[in-house]
């Protein structure tokens, strides 16, 4: 059977095992590999950052102390003392020194000077009154007024952000008003000098150290006011800058409208005075994105070559339950289908149970040829490790057990006896005991192993296991059984011949008294004085004959005549043994209803030398043995004929079993199960579960009758199961087969029970 790998779920299932073996640690390296070096390049950046940052704080932090500077040098500088820039000649050094102080610092734009409760302030444009100052700069939120108040009461340093509208430019700008008492530092200052520096100024400052920052810079003032803002993108939230301004110096992560940043703070220990860059999370992955290219390449590349080398491996392991689908296949008629395991396990789990039935009798069947033919070659040991049979003690022996005429209320004793002694051991005695049924309902064999040690205690031994056996049985059964006993053999290459004999000694126990033991060994130590052959080997030689075992029959006739000649007996005295040898084997030819037998036996049957002689007794054994046989072919044949006509005719019966129809027939359940499969072709159970499915198909073809009703007319109590089994068997449930072969056209498929 040609099979599509790719077709198999299974064969899909240890494919995708295996990529999930390979690509999840793949994965997880990959991930860790690319993290690990966005986190290195973002630790990287941000050391940069913060380093950018450090520098920024440096430099404006020198533009500030420039300024501080600046206006200490101012206080001190004559050209701006208060009587000259009073004076109208002198005033233009005045503004020309202002002029000069702006010039030293590019961040700037203008410099104004204020003397406390002076009705001027002065510029390095020139002089204003208060008034004209008020309505020429316009200092958006922060009124003239509280302007004019700040400088003639500031004692410290203060700046502020506002927006300052010139009537002269008539543009709005943002701008720093940085207010510096003069003299600085001093408890008790007579002036101030404002700065104006241009916010944007600020930003290209912080541009030109920062780059090609793709980001958010803020300068806070120790009061968490913003001072300048640079960078590119959304401005965070008044919330979000209130938390930026609060942050300790360091590098942090924040959410910051609604997006993961990275924040570098750095805090002035001058002026108090923060500086804060914020940039998304997001942009350290874009920035390895040749690392990120690489990656993907490789993982692409190690993907397609683990996937082959998953598809190597799951072929691999595949290939064994694809050869044990293909063999499952041509051991049953279901074709696999669904998960080959599951189908696997379900025919073993069906093989499993089939065996289990079978092996009672597969069991005895094996002990019944060891009983035929002794330990013939092709029994060999793995045949016995199958069914657990061991026969590795000293001695054997068969003994043969009945029972006449059981009462009905015995039959089920009896299968428990049977069952019972398929195994029995006596420790205390070093015994095995293997119990065989045979063909006859009320006959059991029994082979015996035991341990010898001693010799001279064998006979005693064999009793007492006797014994016990018949007290074992008689705990079951209240019925004395007869018992033929065989001799005891070291060998089991000669327990035909104890069986023989155990049965020679049981026919002989029929015709006697009954519920006694007949030992063999005892007919053969006592001599019938008429003849010159021992009376018991008469019996064996005709018992032989009766069961057909010419094996048996052939030794016999052998040791009887090479027993004469060795003795050298007088031609008559032979003449005489040969006549009883002739005798038993005609007589018993006429018991099997053997009449023409004569024609094998001439006048000169007799006469010749030794060798001739026996050759014409084995021929004559033989043929009544082939006879034998064939008699009980035919005779086996005939009542399985019977037998199936028996359960064509009651197979409707949900008591029909193994058991009772080998019952009413009286013949074994081992014998009936193993002839009746010879017969048929399939074994009984198998024949009673094809007859009731046929019944049912053509109940539900011709019939609108309930399913439940359908099934139980066909001796089949357990409808549910039969429901499963129908399935398996033809594909579909009841209600489906009914409705797409039935002559009923309305009918619903339903196999509700």
């Amino acid at each position: 059977m040609n099979h599509n790998y790719l077709k198999s779920k299974l064969f899909l299932k240890f494919t995708g095992s295996y990529l999930l073996i390979l690509l999840i640690p793949l994965v997880l390296v990959i991930v860790f590999i690319y993290r690990n070096a966005t986190d290195n390049l973002q630790k990287e950046i941000e050391n940069s950052h913060f380093n950018q940052l450090t520098q920024i704080k440096t430099v404006v932090d020198g533009r500030m102390d420039d300024l501080r500077d600046m206006a200490s040098r101012m206080s001190y500088d004559d050209r701006l003392a208060h009587y000259r820039i009073l004076d109208p000649y002198e005033s233009r050094d005045a503004i020309a020194a202002l002029n000069s102080y702006k010039s030293s610092n590019s961040i700037v734009e203008n410099i104004f000077l204020y003397y406390h409760h002076d009705p001027n302030i002065y510029s390095n444009h020139g002089m204003y009154s208060l008034d004209v100052f008020r309505s020429s700069f316009q200092f958006g939120s922060w009124k003239n007024d509280e302007l004019v108040t700040a400088l003639n009461t500031s004692k410290f340093p203060s700046i502020r952000l506002t927006n300052m509208l010139n009537q002269n430019s008539s543009l709005e700008q943002n701008v720093l008003t940085y207010i510096l008492p003069i003299i600085p530092n001093s408890s008790d200052p007579y002036g101030s000098v404002m700065y104006l520096i241009k916010e944007k100024e600020l930003a290209h400052l912080i541009d030109s150290v920062l780059g090609n920052y793709r980001g958010l810079t803020y300068i806070f003032d120790n009061h968490g006011r913003v001072l300048s803002y640079s960078g590119h993108g959304d401005t965070a939230s008044q919330q979000d800058i209130q938390q930026l301004s609060e942050l300790p110096p360091g590098i942090h992560s924040l959410p910051i409208n609604n997006e993961e940043h990275s924040v570098i703070s750095v805090t002035s220990d001058i002026n108090g005075w923060s500086y804060v860059t914020l940039m998304a999370s997001n942009q350290f992955f874009s920035s390895v994105l040749n690392v990120r290219s690489f990656i993907i390449i490789l993982f692409i590349v190690i993907a397609i070559v683990g996937t082959a080398i998953a598809l190597l491996f799951a072929r691999m392991q595949y290939l064994p339950i694809a050869e044990l689908v293909r063999f499952t296949n041509k051991k049953t008629d279901t074709p696999a289908s669904g998960n080959e395991l599951e189908y696997i396990r379900t025919t073993l789990q069906q093989y499993s149970s089939k065996i289990d039935l079978q092996e009672p009798y597969a069991r005895n069947h094996v002990l019944s040829m060891l009983l035929k033919h002794g330990y013939a070659q092709m029994m060999t040991p793995e045949i016995f490790d199958t069914f657990h049979l061991h026969f590795d003690q000293s001695h054997h022996f068969v003994m043969m057990m009945g029972w006449d005429d059981l009462e009905q209320q015995h039959l089920q004793a009896r299968q428990e006896v049977h069952r019972k002694l398929a195994y029995l051991e006596f420790p205390a005695l070093a015994a095995q005991v293997y119990g065989v049924e045979l063909p006859q309902l009320d006959q059991l064999a029994l082979i015996v192993s035991l341990q010898l040690e001693d010799d001279e205690t064998l006979a005693a031994q064999i009793v007492h296991i006797v014994d016990a056996i018949r007290e074992y049985t008689l705990g079951m059964i209240d019925i004395h059984p007869m018992i033929g006993v065989g001799k005891c053999y070291e060998s089991t290459q000669q327990l035909n011949q104890s069986f023989i004999e155990a049965c020679s000694a049981f026919e002989l126990r029929k015709s006697t008294e009954h519920g006694t033991t007949v030992y063999f060994e005892k007919l053969s130590s006592t001599h019938d004085q008429t003849v010159l052959l021992p009376s018991s080997e008469l019996l064996k030689l005709a018992q032989s004959l009766k069961q057909g075992n010419f094996e048996v029959a052939k030794q016999i006739i052998l040791t009887a005549i090479h027993g004469l000649e060795n003795k050298q007996r007088s031609t008559l005295l032979m003449r005489c043994v040969l006549f009883d040898l002739l005798n038993i084997m005609l007589k018993a030819a006429v018991e099997l209803q053997m009449d023409n037998m004569l024609q094998y036996a001439p006048p000169h049957f007799m006469n010749g030398p030794v060798n001739l002689i026996e050759q014409n007794f084995c021929r004559l054994a033989a043929q009544i043995c082939t006879q034998v046989e064939q008699t009980h072919k035919k005779e086996e044949h005939s009542l399985m004929d019977h037998i199936v006509a028996f359960i064509d005719q009651h197979y409707v019966d949900h008591s029909l079993s193994l058991e009772s129809v080998s019952a009413a027939f009286t013949i074994s359940p081992s014998h009936l199960s193993r002839s009746f499969k010879d017969k048929v072709g399939i074994n009984f159970v198998q024949y009673i579960w094809q007859k009731r499915l046929d019944k049912v198909k053509e109940q539900l073809v011709i019939t609108s009758d309930p399913l439940k009703d359908i099934i139980q007319r066909v001796g089949y109590l357990d409808t549910p199961n039969f429901i499963r089994k129908f399935k398996k068997e033809t594909g579909y449930t009841p209600g489906q087969y009914r409705q797409m072969n039935s002559n009923h056209p309305n009918t619903e498929p339903n196999d509700t029970v």
